[in-house]
């Protein structure tokens, strides 16, 4: 007799699941796998910090998995080479029928996954795959012409207009799987779960959830009471404005749909309306779809290119101890330096915090915004390729519907306005506590009238100077595109 595999990537939940919901309502046994792929996750800079909520989340999922009498084994892959031949392994060793999962829509697991259809469907296998990742599929949400969007805002007009009644309704969790089903193998594996430990280096992701319940319980909590706020709050790192579901959403423990049905029943106007904190919540979510629809039409952007060809041929700076000084949040900047080791403190950054550090690190140290995205990748408990790739690009000039080359973040003027009280600045620069309200974003200016010492880096590069330098640099860019196409 043959049964049903479920693989489990970026979608680690029960709840809205719909490979799943549709290998269990096959009515045969069902087992789960998650490959585990050290040196492709090295390859992609994969966070410590994630990796470990990925190992908390997988040993919460097979016992939730268990439940449903489905046993989960953790299988390691060195990278998506060697993918094929573990799943063919296991669809040898467990008579397996049907392999499902969700798309990924990234370059290189695209890669990956037709070279699994490839070799599984060589074996007889039957192999299906879900949109579960996007609530609009990347390829259906289009212009007139046919053609992917390219900016946002009529992008989200043309999402919006496309939500039918499957978008409002999530999957329940599953049924268990009748104990008549199970193989002998399957029972032995349940009876006795396999050790859930990846072969990657980890930090301590403890300060974030991972039981799925509770993390619902979140998304709820934050759509009855803080959903109407978050247009005036979601821009002041001292105020509990934003979700914080990001790193859950990132490893699929809660989907889109979810957030959009639970949005939907508690504030249905917001849709209609389209104003207000929930359909600003909403617009975020719709800005996660825009980027993986983006990744999927064009694969440069996964290969490391800017959106926009002409700023390729920016000339940017290479200073290494720049670089570093941002990296370490020692840039004379308070603003700056406070989120950066937020950042290194809990591998998470408020959101308004990623705009403007990538903005000084691109348009005040003139430093390739790849540096940038590899570094957040490498740190952020959150880390999701095609908002990250996005964020990026939007912040350095170099995306589709970026920020404008010529509009530059002031990070004092920012920090003033978002931080007025300069709150959030002194708990992560304690060594300027002595200072009070906004004056904290010019610490250097108030040390010298009071004539106090500050053990604290003076700025590493003068705003003004280096805004009229940015500006140059993508002018000629621009310019040299331009004799080009003469």
């Amino acid at each position: 007799m043959q049964h049903q595999l479920v693989w489990f990537r970026n979608d680690l939940r029960v709840r809205d699941n719909q490979a799943l919901s549709h290998a269990v309502a096959s009515n045969q046994a069902v087992l789960a796998v998650y490959l585990a792929c050290p040196q492709q996750w090295q390859a992609h800079e994969l966070a410590p910090i994630q990796a470990d909520l990925i190992e908390r989340r997988l040993v919460a999922l097979q016992q939730q998995l268990a439940e449903l009498n489905i046993p989960l084994l953790a299988v390691h892959c060195s990278d998506f080479t060697s993918v094929p031949q573990c799943l063919l392994q296991l669809v040898q060793q467990y008579q397996i029928g049907a392999v499902h999962f969700q798309q990924q829509y990234e370059l290189n697991e695209q890669g990956r996954d037709q070279a699994v259809q490839q070799s599984l469907s060589q074996q007889g296998v039957e192999v299906v795959s879900y949109h579960g990742d996007c609530i609009l599929p990347p390829g259906s949400v289009l212009t007139k012409s046919q053609q992917v969007f390219k900016v946002f805002t009529p992008f989200r007009k043309a999402w919006l207009s496309q939500l039918d009644e499957a978008c409002f309704s999530p999957l329940a969790a599953p049924a268990a799987v009748l104990s008549s089903l199970l193989p002998d193998s399957f029972s032995k594996l349940l009876a006795k779960p396999e050790p859930i430990k990846l072969d990657y280096a980890t930090s301590n992701s403890s300060a974030w959830l991972c039981d799925e319940s509770e993390i619902i319980q979140c998304l709820r909590d934050f759509s009855a009471v803080k959903a109407e706020s978050y247009q005036q709050l979601r821009d002041f790192p001292a105020e509990p404005g934003t979700s914080k579901l990001s790193p859950y959403l990132a490893l699929g423990i809660i989907s889109p749909r979810q957030c959009l049905a639970r949005l939907y029943h508690d504030h249905p106007q917001a849709l209609e309306s389209q104003q207000g904190g929930a359909f600003v919540w909403l617009s975020e979510i719709v800005w996660r779809e825009f980027y993986r629809h983006l990744i999927a039409a064009y694969p440069q952007l996964c290969k490391g290119r800017a959106f926009l060809d002409w700023t390729e041929r920016v000339n940017w700076q290479h200073d290494e101890q720049l670089l570093k000084a941002w990296q370490q949040g020692q840039t004379g900047y308070p603003i700056v330096d406070a989120a950066m080791r937020q950042l290194a403190a809990t591998g998470w950054m408020h959101n308004r915090l990623r705009m403007i550090v990538a903005s000084f690190l691109s348009k005040d140290l003139l430093i390739d915004w790849r540096h940038g995205e590899r570094w957040f990748m490498q740190h952020l408990i959150d880390g999701d390729f095609a908002s990250n790739n996005g964020g990026w690009q939007w912040a350095a000039s170099t995306g589709t519907d970026a920020q404008p080359y010529f509009r530059i973040f002031n990070p004092t003027t920012q920090g003033e306005r978002f931080d007025p009280k300069g709150e959030f600045v002194r708990y992560w620069l304690p060594q300027l506590s002595e200072i009070a309200g906004k004056k904290v974003h010019q610490p250097h200016s108030w040390a010298e009238k009071s004539g106090q010492y500050l053990a604290y880096p003076k700025p590493i590069v003068d705003h003004a100077k280096q805004r009229k330098l940015a500006l140059s640099l993508f002018e000629q860019a621009k310019a040299n595109m331009e004799d080009l196409a003469d």
